[in-house]
């Protein structure tokens, strides 16, 4: 195999991009702020999922769900044209054998 057939990876760093193009572009920062109920609602899923120990198709088994559903789930809170219900996320709480809590902060209040 030629090094021209090797397989490089390309890094990318999501985080990094983010804040180099919020600082660069004034639109890239208003089209990714205006994301932030979408990655915090994501971050809150996933962290439930990790701290229950449990795989998407656990924790879709659990709601009585396939997985696939629960990849959608997970997925459509990075799209703005279909959300969760919050009986949806109440089971998904559930499932990761935690309670749903919804909260209100003020603007520019940082979220864990």
């Amino acid at each position: 195999m030629s090094d021209s057939n090797t397989y490089n990876p390309v890094a990318f760093d999501p985080k990094a991009y983010a804040a180099h193009n919020s600082s660069s572009d004034p639109k890239f920062k208003i089209a990714y702020d205006a994301l932030e109920d979408e990655f915090a609602a994501l971050r809150a899923l996933l962290h439930a999922r990790t701290q229950a120990g449990l795989t998407q198709a656990e924790v879709a088994s659990r709601m009585g769900v396939s997985q696939p559903v629960l990849a959608r789930i997970e997925a459509s809170l990075g799209k703005q044209d279909h959300s969760p219900s919050l009986n949806t996320l109440r089971r998904y709480a559930n499932a990761c054998g935690m309670k749903l809590v919804i909260q209100m902060v003020l603007p520019n209040t940082p979220v864990p």
